[in-house]
């Protein structure tokens, strides 16, 4: 059997983590099997749905590289398939017409809230009554028949054997009264016509599921495997909101997360393989499987997602972060001269390793992006206040004018040779070289910044510090 999975959200707010969480499964699991990977925005909430938020989801899904097969399916565009089926499974009896008042269901709806949950919400009174003796004025909605009697059971590929006794489901509606078809019948009509044959969602679903059952085995059509995720929590165990971060994807884009990073930590929320935890796409495709999702609840952790973003950056192919840095720069109005850039490429590995996001890259790549003078902060001006900084600033300048090569080991080299003869610790020599170059009290290794900035600009800025 040909793999084939999908991902359904509904176009009412941004993509969620947990969504993009679902997203990631599937895809992983249609690849792992060589299948397909298919997109369907749930949009037949036409009053919630807006433009922005289906852009918001194909935004998320391109940013964190699930391609998904073909073109995306609009379940709006269905809603013609999805009537069909609905008046054909009341030609077959499998569902009925049903001409309840808004009175007589609001008597049920109490009948059931007063009875403690014993009592089915819908009393099934137009399941086997004759059309004939339906009340003038009432536009009919379709219900489906559901079986009264015994146990359904799912067989589901993470939480097992499932079962729910059939008189706790109501002949519930599949049509509404003004044709527009229900969530629960356009899923169904959907999955079977995109070929779905791994539904993989959240456990919040798992109810709906039982219902999905009888709509495919009424319309005679093979059943999806089921496979329904524990939802994500908190750090703290409690449902997952804004407070721990439940932001849209694009959130963690502006907040410099790379998306090898956040694919790589949403993996691992309730999956695991062995005690690997840093896994590339390849190894991903390779490794995934739905055994290894467990049955409890993740819990989102942000340290652990900016530490592992900090592992991606360090590994990340420096032209390509330089890149991102240079298009921020420009956003921010910041003119990068040609020899800035090649400065930044060649020193991008050493300040990726002191960084947690592109946000923290970009501040830390001030000090090659400008061109002599450079803004310093209080604490660079205040260590290059003292008289004797500066004078040091000024003989080491004129040793390093001397310099017959530019090289880390060589500057090191000369810049200790000076605090020996100075009797100084090397300290008290590379913090004022630190604040003149950097205009900060914290960089790479100061040897490292000389040896990037190169001889004409290492020069340029100590001279107008020392001065």
């Amino acid at each position: 059997m040909s793999v084939v999975t999908r991902f359904a959200p509904s176009p009412t707010g941004f993509l969620h983590i947990g969504g993009a969480r679902t997203a990631l499964f599937n895809y992983l699991f249609a690849k792992h099997h060589g299948g397909q990977f298919l997109l369907r925005v749930e949009d037949t909430d036409l009053k919630r749905s807006t433009d922005e938020a289906i852009q918001a989801i194909l935004h998320g899904l391109s940013w964190l590289e699930l391609d998904w097969d073909g073109a995306e399916v609009y379940q709006s565009h269905n809603a013609d398939r999805h009537r069909e089926v609905a008046e054909q499974l009341v030609a077959d009896g499998k569902a009925y017409k049903c001409y309840c008042t808004p009175e007589e269901l609001a008597e049920m709806r109490e009948k059931a809230k007063n009875s403690g949950g014993s009592t089915r919400m819908y009393d099934g009174r137009w399941r086997d009554r004759d059309p004939a003796e339906a009340p003038a004025g009432i536009d009919p909605v379709i219900r489906i028949k559901m079986p009264q009697e015994g146990e359904t059971t799912i067989t589901d590929l993470v939480q097992g054997d499932v079962t729910k006794a059939n008189d706790t489901l109501d002949d519930f509606i599949i049509l509404r009264s003004d044709g527009t078809p229900t969530y629960m019948l356009a899923v169904v009509v959907d999955d079977h016509d995109m070929g779905v044959t791994h539904a993989i969602r959240g456990d919040d679903h798992l109810n709906n599921a039982f219902r999905q059952l009888h709509v495919f085995k009424a319309c005679g059509w093979d059943v999806p495997a089921f496979a329904h995720i524990p939802l994500i929590h908190g750090a703290d165990g409690a449902k997952l909101s804004k407070r721990h971060g439940a932001l849209g994807v694009e959130a963690y884009e502006e907040m410099g997360i790379l998306p090898e990073a956040m694919c790589n930590y949403l993996l691992r929320l309730g999956w695991s393989h062995g005690d690997d935890e840093t896994i590339s796409r390849e190894q991903a495709i390779e490794w995934f499987n739905l055994e290894a999702v467990g049955r409890s609840p993740a819990r989102f952790d942000m340290d652990k997602l900016l530490n592992l973003n900090a592992h991606y950056l360090k590994s990340a192919d420096p032209s390509r972060l330089a890149a991102g840095v240079l298009a921020d720069a420009d956003a921010a109005g910041i003119t990068v001269s040609p020899d800035a850039e090649k400065r930044l490429v060649a020193g991008m590995t050493g300040l990726a390793s002191r960084a947690k996001n592109a946000h923290e890259l970009f501040e830390l790549s001030h000090l090659y992006l400008i061109d002599a003078p450079i803004d310093m902060n209080e604490k660079a001006r205040d260590s290059l206040a003292d008289p004797e900084a500066r004078q040091t600033l000024n003989e080491l300048a004129e040793l390093l004018k001397k310099a017959t090569s530019w090289g880390e080991d060589e500057l090191d080299g000369i810049a200790r040779e000076y605090a020996e003869s100075m009797g100084l610790k090397l300290g008290k020599v590379a913090q004022p070289l630190r604040s003149a170059l950097t205009g900060s009290n914290v960089s790479p290794s100061i040897f490292e910044v000389m040896a990037v900035l190169g001889r004409d600009e290492t020069l340029a800025r100590l001279e107008i510090a020392a001065e």
